[in-house]
């Protein structure tokens, strides 16, 4: 904001600049006024005194001489004259002015002309200030403020709506940063009361176990029979324990990572146009051939956003591991589903390790030096599950091939 302003003001002194040098160099020579057409009529007048007639063909200004006779009111005209005395009479000599004198008047129209383009100017930038930037001024404290977490008002549209969209997007960023950060909250007030409750079962079996143990290390139960119970009452408590356990790890497995899936019908050919779009120009640019194989367009069910994001994953992780040659989609069909495959050249995984690919925080033996968190695959996999799809990968022929199945509506 403060450099616009003095942006301003350097406009404002260079048109005063340019505004008062013109004026210098269109100052008039007063002292030459009408000098040129003064001698031009004496010239004149010293041709009537000789007798002679007036001879206007060498004459620049002087345009025409007549007798005057005082008092005939031919003086009242708005041609530019003078009245001399030559051989005895008065004569009336019509000239054009000097072009210095013109000049004042060229002088006021560059100088209208100027300042009404210097108020232009000006007015256009003050209309950017008030318009433009400073309503941007006010917004640029928005990210700021979202990224540090502190809770922000709704940014207002003026009526411009020069920044529709971008006060749209920043409101919808603000309200997903909040809700996010809403469950967060509760996921952690989840898990804490999750985990002393857990924790609290846990020790009554974990209790039981080290009594029993403790009586039978004790000798106090000398019978076979009875031993036999209390083996099998510490078996049952293992059991209940080890539920336990599981029950964390599930819950900690689970909770981590919230995804929400809108289950509706779309068209097979919107995600792909989005694909299409996003991902032709950008691998080509990298060297890498990217095909997408003709296709019939289809009703599919599920989250189109969700399964935008599924497909960016697969082309993600293909671009990554693969050579960087080539990676395509296909189609097929399998009952009721549509199956959707992307494969990349180049393939770097053992098969051995094919199956473990789709769990959480696994990553393979070749993603040595390639930044990750072994979560995208994982991602696919729980997205699709929740589309009432399936995914799936193999490696056919040296290259890796991975394929999400949609169901047809």
């Amino acid at each position: 904001m403060k450099s616009f302003n003095r942006s301003i003001c350097l406009v404002v002194l260079f048109l005063a600049a340019v505004i008062i040098a013109a004026n210098i160099l269109m100052k008039p020579a007063v002292t030459e006024t009408n000098r040129v057409q003064n001698v031009e009529i004496s010239r004149i007048c010293s041709q009537i005194e000789e007798g002679n007639a007036p001879d206007l063909s060498s004459c620049e200004y002087v345009t025409s001489v007549e007798e005057y006779v005082p008092g005939s009111g031919r003086l009242n005209t708005d041609k530019n004259y003078a009245v001399r005395e030559a051989g005895g009479r008065l004569y009336r000599f019509d000239y054009e002015p000097d072009n210095r004198i013109r000049n004042c008047h060229t002088k006021r129209i560059m100088n209208i002309a100027l300042l009404t383009v210097s108020a232009l100017v000006l007015f256009v930038m003050f209309y950017i200030r008030q318009r433009i930037i400073r309503p941007f001024h006010k917004l640029s404290d928005m990210p700021y403020e979202l990224s540090k977490g502190n809770p922000i008002a709704p940014a207002k549209e003026n009526k411009n709506r020069y920044f529709g969209k971008y006060v749209w997007g920043m409101n919808m960023l603000r309200e997903v940063l909040e809700d996010e950060k809403r469950k967060e909250i509760e996921l952690r007030k989840e898990k804490h009361t999750l985990l002393l409750s857990l924790s609290h079962d846990i020790k009554t079996p974990l209790a039981a176990i080290k009594l029993y143990g403790a009586a039978l290390s004790k000798g106090l139960y000398p019978d076979k029979e009875k031993q036999k119970e209390i083996a099998g009452k510490i078996c049952k408590n293992a059991d209940d324990a080890e539920r336990f356990v599981s029950d964390i790890v599930k819950s900690s497995d689970e909770s981590f990572l919230r995804l929400e899936v809108n289950n509706t019908e779309f068209y097979l050919s919107d995600i792909i146009d989005r694909i299409r779009e996003q991902y032709s120009g950008q691998l080509i640019l990298c060297g890498t051939d990217f095909s997408i194989d003709k296709y019939s367009d289809c009703i599919l069910c599920g989250d189109p956003d969700r399964s935008v994001e599924v497909l960016q994953n697969l082309i993600g992780n293909a671009v990554k591991y693969g050579d960087g040659k080539a990676v395509s989609i296909s189609f097929s069909d399998e009952e009721n589903c549509r199956l959707i495959t992307v494969r990349n050249s180049g393939n770097s995984l053992p098969e051995d390790e094919i199956v473990h690919i789709f769990e959480c925080f696994r990553r393979g033996s070749n993603s040595s030096g390639k930044t990750g968190s072994g979560l995208g695959l994982y991602i696919c996999r729980c997205l699709m599950n929740d589309m009432n799809g399936d995914i799936f990968a193999e490696i056919k022929d040296g290259d890796m091939l991975v394929t999400a199945v949609f169901r047809k509506a």
